[in-house]
């Protein structure tokens, strides 16, 4: 299942909706779940999962598709995409307020480690221990939304296509073997970073946390759609270059570590995203690449998920 976020003309700011094969959405505020946005979703699954209900995967999302099925029996009205008809709505991230800073994984693949190893010689790692810093996300852009160039601040602006992990249960002292039960879905994150800012402070938070800086989307898909631990392609272009090209099979640290290490004396809330980390191919580690300028677009794809598009203003 494939879940968005969107606003419509005279609705909230923001509604979840099922993103259905047709390309119409099912908004989950008319149906009988009790829920208006994504945050509520997950609380309210979270809920069930805490309180006796089946924490599998098939049965964690059965209130999703029991909603789906009484919304059409009822005769429920889908809506349109945007640009089609009075009923257009527009497409938003699918978590455009997280709840907490986005969890982030650096140097989480071999390559991307290396190239990063050899610029302005500021990075160094251990890679027996993941390396976890953090996002401050206040609005999290969604695909066809612009990524501020933040001219006054940055002049080296660069991307980072990201699988990102949604958490669908409070996770607390989670074993490995357990990881996958936590897992809601998955999206793209692009871990938009500017290097100047980055490297100038010790800690990374700033130059990764401008306004702007998370673009999320295109969709969430559900635990259930993708085989644990995933294994998909993921592939960056910017002005249709092909710039990076991998398998997220190809983390240092998998899914199942990276939740069982931070779960460990550290409660993560439903609705928790992580970004496991970036593949070879970004612009600090290209030689005479120019880093990212107003008019250049990116696309981040990954297998099964689509592709989040931005472009730089």
């Amino acid at each position: 299942m494939k879940l968005i976020s969107f606003h419509r003309e005279f609705g909230p700011a923001e509604e979840a909706g099922i993103l259905r094969e047709e390309g119409y959405v099912l908004p989950l505020a008319e149906t009988d779940l009790g829920i208006v946005t994504m945050n509520d979703l997950f609380v309210k699954l979270a809920w069930k999962a805490e309180t006796g209900g089946d924490a599998s995967q098939i049965g964690y999302f059965a209130p999703l598709v029991e909603a789906e099925r009484k919304f059409l029996q009822n005769g429920g009205r889908l809506l349109s995409p945007a640009g089609c008809g009075k009923e257009g709505i527009r497409i938003l991230s699918p978590v455009p307020h997280p709840m907490q800073d986005v969890i982030c994984l650096g140097l989480n693949y071999t390559e991307h480690a290396e190239e990063a190893f050899g610029y302005d010689g500021v990075f160094t790692a251990e890679k027996a221990y993941p390396i976890f810093f953090s996002k401050r996300v206040s609005e999290a852009p969604g695909s066809g939304d612009p990524i501020p160039a933040h001219r006054d601040l940055t002049e080296r602006l660069d991307y980072e296509n990201e699988l990102g992990v949604i958490l669908g249960r409070d996770a607390r002292d989670v074993a490995e073997e357990d990881a996958a039960k936590y897992i809601f879905g998955y999206t793209i994150v692009n871990d938009v970073s500017a290097r100047d800012l980055q490297t100038r402070h010790k800690q990374w938070y700033f130059g990764k946390s401008l306004d702007g800086f998370t673009p999320i989307g295109p969709c969430i898909v559900t635990a259930d759609e993708i085989a644990f631990p995933p294994r998909l392609a993921i592939s960056t272009t910017v002005n249709g270059e092909l710039r990076q090209n991998s398998n997220t099979g190809m983390l240092i640290h998998g899914i199942a570590e990276i939740i069982s290490t931070l779960s460990r004396g550290m409660t993560l809330k439903a609705g928790t995203i992580i970004a496991t980390g970036t593949p070879k191919g970004v612009v600090m580690g290209m030689e005479d690449l120019p880093f990212l300028k107003a008019g250049d677009r990116v696309v981040c794809s990954i297998e099964g998920i689509g592709e989040l598009v931005n472009t730089v203003e």
